[in-house]
């Protein structure tokens, strides 16, 4: 019978915790469908790693190791950087960045609502964190999930486990977290602001050209970032030559799927109780939040500061888009724009800013790369 209930026999109190955590992921997924893709396999791949002596995870035995498949994913999947590099792949392919072609100056707020990255890295250094665990802490204010994992990957290992969690959390969280930051900081006569759209055509060459040419740019300015953007690029290439449209198709659907599903168990499996549950947790988590906040900040800041020379002014909100939370953020910015004026339309401008958002959290995170040694 001792062999049958060994688990239970040697279950610790943090493990049983990390277990109830794990269920409450599960919850948010199911119950308030808070990124479900993400945060329920999260959640099972934590209750799976804190049941004592798992076979999930690598197990040594009169001197043998007994492989478990999730330590075999982490290695081949996470520490390699392949998993967050192949939903690149996927992300590319879903954009279409014809919004943000129409009218380009709103590329600005992808680059204006990174300000939170290098905040939260002062703060982190200041609460003792290594400049390298500083900027993986930072980069959770892309909202950017792998963008996060990647740079945490490199960075700092130890805290892939809660950076990863907050990444996905706060994205999940963008329709509660916003709108009182936005509210915040902007007046209700901004917040009625009306900005027109005109829809140009944009040629399929211009199209074509723009992956090539953002990567270009972004590796020679930066090329420990070409991994990053160059995934990103290529998934948007296949979706846009015109002749790959079934790999366009699959990468969009099944390989974002199976690469997501296989992705969010394995940082499930760092949510371990001795490494989890630690003072440095609830510091990630809380400077992730003030990175996130300060990145919504950032870019609403920036849009009132343009206004100051503008003729035709930029609804402030349309900065809060800015970060890399597609397409959740501009859903939140459209909202609260018909909260305040039914017949006030923001989507296509905040889908815009919410493109170059995503393409600027994957360049902010090759610079971060490239500038922390």
């Amino acid at each position: 019978m001792e062999v049958f209930f060994v688990g239970l026999s040697a279950i610790t109190f943090k493990q049983v915790i990390m277990i109830i955590v794990g269920a409450v992921l599960i919850y948010l997924a199911i119950k308030k469908d808070y990124e479900p893709a993400l945060l329920l396999p999260i959640g099972f791949g934590a209750i799976l790693v804190n049941i004592p002596f798992t076979s999930v995870l690598n197990q040594v035995t009169d001197g043998v190791t007994q492989h478990g498949v999730l330590s075999i994913l982490y290695e081949a999947g996470i520490l390699t950087e392949l998993f967050p590099l192949l939903i690149f792949i996927a992300i590319g392919a879903m954009i279409d960045f014809t919004p943000l072609l129409q009218n380009p100056r709103l590329l600005l707020f992808g680059a204006a609502a990174q300000f939170g990255i290098f905040f939260t890295m002062a703060i982190a250094s200041l609460f003792g964190f290594s400049l390298k665990e500083a900027a993986s802490i930072g980069i959770i204010g892309t909202a950017d999930g792998p963008t996060s994992i990647y740079v945490a990957s490199r960075f700092a290992k130890n805290l892939l486990g809660p950076i990863s969690v907050a990444a996905y959390s706060y994205m999940s969280l963008v329709p509660i977290i916003q709108p009182p930051v936005i509210k915040l900081l902007t007046t209700k006569k901004e917040r009625m602001i009306r900005m027109d759209y005109h829809e140009k055509k944009i040629p399929k060459v211009v199209k074509i050209l723009f992956p090539i040419i953002v990567t270009l740019i972004s590796g020679l300015i930066a090329p420990v970032s070409l991994a990053l953007i160059g995934f990103l690029m290529f998934g948007n290439l296949i979706r846009e030559c015109g002749v790959l449209e079934r790999l366009s198709n699959a990468a969009q659907k099944e390989l974002a799927n199976l690469v997501t599903l296989l992705l969010g168990i394995t940082i499930g499996s760092t949510m371990t109780a001795d490494k989890f549950l630690q003072v440095d947790t609830l510091l990630v988590l809380g400077m992730g939040l003030v990175a996130f906040v300060f990145d919504t900040a950032g870019g609403v800041l920036f849009a009132k500061f343009l206004n100051l020379f503008l003729k035709r002014k930029i609804n402030p909100m349309v900065g809060a888009a800015g970060i890399s939370a597609f397409p959740m953020s501009a859903r939140v910015v459209q909202k609260m724009g018909q909260q305040e004026d039914p017949s006030n339309f923001l989507l296509m401008h905040a889908a815009s800013a919410n493109f170059a958002g995503q393409i600027g959290s994957v360049i902010a995170g090759g610079l971060i790369l490239a500038l922390v040694k």
